[in-house]
């Protein structure tokens, strides 16, 4: 093909997350210089929002026959022969079907692996393991965690030189603003009492019933605020779950919000509760806001954090989540010490500018580029 290279992005839902985030952060730095092609396996678009207006991106209509693999894999194969992209890039397991429908490995291919849903929270399912190693044995793999690349490399026996470790990175400038003070009136966020912040997708893996918990220990120690930012299919159960403890009037929901930076500088502590991440953009964002978090230890997050930070990292524990965030709260001071050194580290390691170079490569079709082995 000639002219601008075309790129099939294959998700499994096109609804707001991590790879889709950092899908349109790739999209609008690159502007025209490719063509993309998304395919949302649900059907689902709303991050179709996220992109630049004028970009050459499309999504695709797909039909296909749930939970019948070996079913999808000639019309996903009509589809790669119709559009003949320069290169197919696939995310997470719900796009494994594309891999196999390449399997002779006819279009170049990237899978990118961001982690697992809450079926592979506590361990490795074999059959998928399997299918892992057949399916991506001859592509190349990017992986954003040293934990992700070690279970590429140890557990689904991938070939080392096909693992890419490449790091998520954020706009550290555009979380340097003190946020949007008509927004957070609007949302009822309050400016007299602590605020504790969450910013993700209502989904079981997250594990906001978690923080929710804790954030009961929180409440009976002092005045408190918890404001949970984002929508999903738990957005019901949980507005249940703090009005049972007697926490509605002290628990915010505001809903999707696109620009999370508007709120973030209103949150004294940022708080994580999930069963499983592997490196998580809301816990970036919360560093290049320059916030103290307060997580569970799942993925690479302690790691991520200032070192400052990492001692309120805890076991996935509500009770300990809710002493890491009493502890935070209690002395403003190390609080904004911390805050800052947060800030600092997101700068000098994780500012999207390190990523945008690697992905230029790896959509020019330079698959074979090599990363710091973790």
């Amino acid at each position: 093909m000639t002219g601008r290279r075309t790129l099939l992005h294959v998700f499994a839902t096109f609804n707001v997350g991590g790879p889709q985030i950092r899908f349109a952060q790739l999209a609008n730095q690159f502007g025209s210089c490719y063509r993309h092609r998304i395919v949302s396996m649900d059907g689902c678009s709303q991050a179709m929002d996220r992109l630049l207006p004028g970009l050459d991106a499309e999504m695709l209509p797909l039909a296909i026959r749930k939970g019948k693999t070996l079913g999808n894999i000639p019309p996903f194969r009509r589809m790669l022969r119709q559009l003949q992209p320069d290169l197919l890039v696939t995310s997470n397991w719900g796009s494994i079907d594309w891999a196999i429908a390449n399997f002779d490995h006819r279009i170049a291919h990237l899978h990118m692996e961001d982690g697992f849903g809450p079926e592979e929270a506590e361990r490795q399912l074999p059959r998928r393991v399997w299918i892992r190693r057949l399916a991506l044995s001859r592509s190349t793999i990017m992986l954003p965690s040293r934990k992700l690349f070690a279970l590429a490399r140890d557990v689904w026996k991938l070939p080392a030189r096909n693992l890419l470790y490449l790091p998520n990175g954020v706009d550290c400038a555009r979380f340097l603003a003190s946020g949007d003070p008509e927004l957070a009136a609007a949302h009822g966020i309050r400016r007299d009492v602590p605020v504790i912040g969450a910013v993700g997708g209502l989904r079981a893996e997250k594990n906001l019933h978690r923080l929710v918990e804790a954030f009961a220990r929180v409440a009976a120690a002092r005045p408190a605020q918890l404001v949970i930012v984002g929508d999903g299919p738990l957005s019901g159960p949980l507005k249940e779950a703090a009005e049972a403890r007697g926490l509605s009037g002290a628990v915010v929901f505001t809903g999707a919000c696109p620009h999370p930076e508007h709120l973030l500088p209103f949150f004294s502590v940022f708080s994580l509760s999930s069963d499983t991440e592997q490196m998580p953009l809301s816990v970036l964002e919360a560093m290049a806001a320059s916030r103290p978090v307060a997580a569970t230890d799942v993925g690479d997050v302690r790691d991520m954090l200032a070192e400052e930070n990492r001692p309120f990292v805890v076991a996935r524990d509500a009770g300990l989540l809710g002493e890491a965030i009493l502890a935070l709260l209690a002395d403003t001071k190390k609080a904004s010490a911390i805050g800052r050194a947060n800030r600092e580290r997101a700068i000098a390691v994780y500012d999207q500018s390190h990523m945008f170079d690697a992905y230029r490569r790896l959509f020019d079709g330079k698959l074979n580029i090599e990363s710091v082995v973790p």
